[in-house]
């Protein structure tokens, strides 16, 4: 389903994704990781927004994220995309559009959607097989859901009404239903 700009309103909820171009990595080091995050936190601090999931892949991104005010969440990410791509080719000698299209998005409409998106964006990174348990994976939130890390980036009202507790989010994560 593809979103209409018209449909960025207070309070609505996307899910933001974005893969690199063919044949390269979006994230090259650590560094990059958390340049990427970076960028982020700092567009949202001059347009609030909450990001709910978020999960960063060699290859491409989630965010699970909800608008608070008037700011369009996507060009809001898009500055924050746009610094990312200019210190990405800076740093790695390169030019030109580091994503493969156009930010990406679908609105969530509903709680199992949104429930199972969370999960999805959560075990991203066990289903590409680079960790065998998402808190294994550090470019994610997952950890601050289940209450393992302190960050700026988590959201916890989402898991609150969803899952009622830490302990029910992880069960839900552990099984095999999406």
């Amino acid at each position: 389903m593809r979103c209409l700009k018209s449909d960025f309103i207070p309070g609505s909820i996307f899910h933001i994704y974005n893969h690199v171009i063919d044949g390269f990595s979006l994230f090259e080091e650590n560094q990059d990781y958390h340049f990427f995050l970076l960028s982020i936190e700092k567009q949202l601090e001059k347009y609030p927004a909450s990001i709910i999931a978020y999960c960063l892949m060699p290859n491409h991104y989630h965010l699970l994220i909800k608008q608070v005010g008037e700011n369009k969440i996507y060009k809001t990410l898009n500055y924050a995309f746009i610094s990312y791509a200019k210190y990405f080719n800076k740093k790695h000698n390169r030019k030109g559009p580091i994503f493969r299209s156009p930010l990406q998005h679908k609105e969530i409409t509903d709680a199992k959607y949104l429930k199972q998106i969370c999960k999805y964006i959560h075990l991203n990174p066990v289903y590409a097989d680079l960790v065998e348990k998402p808190e294994q994976w550090d470019y994610s939130n997952y950890l601050e859901w289940i209450n393992k890390r302190n960050n700026t980036f988590y959201y916890s009202e989402i898991k609150n009404k969803y899952f009622g507790s830490t302990e029910n989010y992880i069960a839900y994560i552990e099984s095999n239903k999406i």
